[in-house]
C-alpha cells in the first residue's frame, strides 16, 4: 500500500493535537462529563456546564475578550452567517456594506444573499500584493454605510489585514466591523479589549481542534443589534439555540488555549521551517510568490508555478497542498482571490497553496523542496 503525502494542507484543516483528544475523552462515554449543559438540576449536567464555560473562558482569554461575549456556533460559516444575517436583520432596513474581492466564501456568499435583499454591497479590490488598505475602506465609507466585513488572514495568500487600523476608521464612521479571524489564532496576537471590533469569527479545526465547532464574538455595540438565525430554546444567550456538544466545545477551549502567539517556541518552529521552505522553492526556476512576501503569517504562501515542465501529477502524488482553497474546490473554478490579484486564470491554475503547521518537520520540508525540483524536472508534462 503506497504510503500517505507528506502533509502540506494545514490552511484547510489541521490534524486535531493529542492533548486535545484527551479532552475530548473525558467528556464522552457513561463514566465521562456527557451530560446537557442545559440540565442544571443535577450533578451530571452541572458538570458539562462547568467544562462548557471553562472553554468559553480559554477561548475567550486568547483573543482577550469577555467570555460572555463568545457564543458557540459549529463553525466559522455559521459565525460569519450570524454575524452579517443577525446584524441586517437587527438594523431593520437595508444599507450599505463593505467587503472585499478576497473573502472566504462563506462571507461572500452571504453578503450576495443580503444584496439581493436590498443592500447595497462594495466589494473592494485588493491591492496587487493581495492587501485591504485602511485608505480603501475609509474611501468606500457612505454616510449610509452600517458593516464591515474583512478577514484578518487571507485564508489562500497568508497576507494580513491590518484590522485594528480599519477597525479604528469604522468606528469612528458609527458603523459596525466583523472580521473573520478563522486564519488568524496562533497566527497573530489578538486583544479583542483593545481593538475596534465588534464581530470576529472563529473556527476550532484551523488551530489543531475538531471539526463542527466555532465561535463569534459579539461585542457589546453589536449585541445591542444581534438578532439569532437558528431558534429553539434560546440557548447562547438567546443568539444560537440547540444542544451544546461538550465534548466539541472542550475541544475548541483546549486547542485555544494551547495556540500559539507570536514570539513563542511553537510559532518560532513555524517560522523557521516556513523560511526554509519558501526560500528553497523560490530558488527553483519558474516559482514566483503570490501575494505580500511581507505583510504576511509565515504558515501560508501561494506559488504561481510557470514552468512548462512542470509536472503535477508527480507533484500530487507526495505531497498533500491545495491547488485552490477549500471552499472553491466543489466547483473546480479557478480562484477568486488570485483572479482578483490580477493573475490570468492560466495562472490562477498554475498556483498552489503551501502551508504548514505544529507537526511540520525539518525532514518533511527538504523533502518537499526535493518534491518539487523533481516535479520541475520530470518532463514536458503541461501544468493541469
Amino acid at each position: 500500500m503506497p504510503s500517505a503525502p507528506l502533509y502540506f494542507d494545514y490552511a484547510a484543516t489541521t490534524p486535531v493535537d493529542d492533548r486535545v483528544i484527551e479532552a475530548m475523552l473525558a467528556c464522552l462515554g457513561r463514566h465521562a462529563t456527557f451530560g446537557n449543559p442545559a440540565s442544571s438540576g443535577h450533578a451530571h449536567g452541572q458538570a458539562a456546564r462547568e467544562v462548557v464555560e471553562q472553554a468559553r473562558r480559554q477561548v475567550a482569554e486568547r483573543v482577550g475578550a469577555d467570555p460572555q461575549t463568545m457564543v458557540w456556533t459549529s463553525g466559522a460559516t455559521e459565525s460569519n452567517n450570524l454575524a452579517l444575517k443577525g446584524i441586517a436583520q437587527g438594523i431593520g432596513q437595508a444599507g450599505h456594506l463593505i467587503t472585499s474581492q478576497l473573502e472566504h466564501k462563506a462571507v461572500l456568499d452571504t453578503v450576495a444573499e443580503l444584496e439581493r435583499q436590498g443592500w447595497a454591497v462594495t466589494r473592494l479590490a485588493p491591492d496587487t500584493s493581495g492587501l485591504i488598505h485602511p485608505d480603501a475602506v475609509q474611501a468606500a465609507l457612505r454616510a449610509d454605510t452600517r458593516l464591515v466585513s474583512l478577514m484578518a488572514v487571507n485564508n489562500e495568500l497568508g497576507t494580513v489585514t491590518d484590522f485594528a487600523a480599519i477597525g479604528e476608521r469604522v468606528r469612528a464612521h458609527g458603523a459596525l466591523f466583523h472580521v473573520d479571524a478563522a486564519q488568524a489564532v496562533g497566527k497573530l496576537s489578538i486583544d479583542l479589549g483593545t481593538s475596534a471590533v465588534d464581530l470576529m469569527s472563529f473556527s476550532a479545526h484551523k488551530v489543531y481542534g475538531p471539526k463542527g465547532i466555532g465561535a463569534l464574538y459579539v461585542g457589546p455595540r453589536a449585541g445591542k443589534l444581534m438578532r439569532a438565525q437558528i431558534h429553539g430554546g434560546g440557548h447562547e444567550q438567546g443568539l444560537r439555540s440547540g444542544t451544546l456538544a461538550t465534548h466539541q466545545i472542550v475541544g475548541m477551549g483546549s486547542a485555544f488555549a494551547l495556540a500559539g502567539q507570536p514570539g513563542d517556541n511553537d510559532y518560532q518552529h513555524t517560522e523557521r521551517l516556513a523560511s526554509q521552505l519558501r526560500e528553497g522553492l523560490l530558488a527553483l526556476p519558474g516559482i514566483s510568490l503570490n501575494g505580500s512576501p511581507v505583510q504576511r503569517v509565515p504558515h501560508t504562501f501561494n506559488l504561481c508555478i510557470e514552468a512548462a515542465g512542470f509536472n503535477s501529477a508527480a507533484l500530487a502524488s507526495e505531497l498533500a497542498l491545495s491547488t485552490t482553497s477549500a471552499c472553491n474546490s466543489a466547483s473546480n473554478a479557478a480562484s477568486h482571490v488570485l483572479l482578483a490579484l490580477g493573475l490570468d486564470e492560466a495562472q490562477a491554475r498554475r498556483s498552489v497553496r503551501v502551508s504548514i503547521g505544529r507537526f511540520t518537520t525539518e525532514a518533511e520540508i527538504e523533502q518537499a523542496i526535493e518534491v518539487f525540483r523533481r516535479a520541475l524536472s520530470a518532463g514536458s508534462t503541461a501544468f493541469w
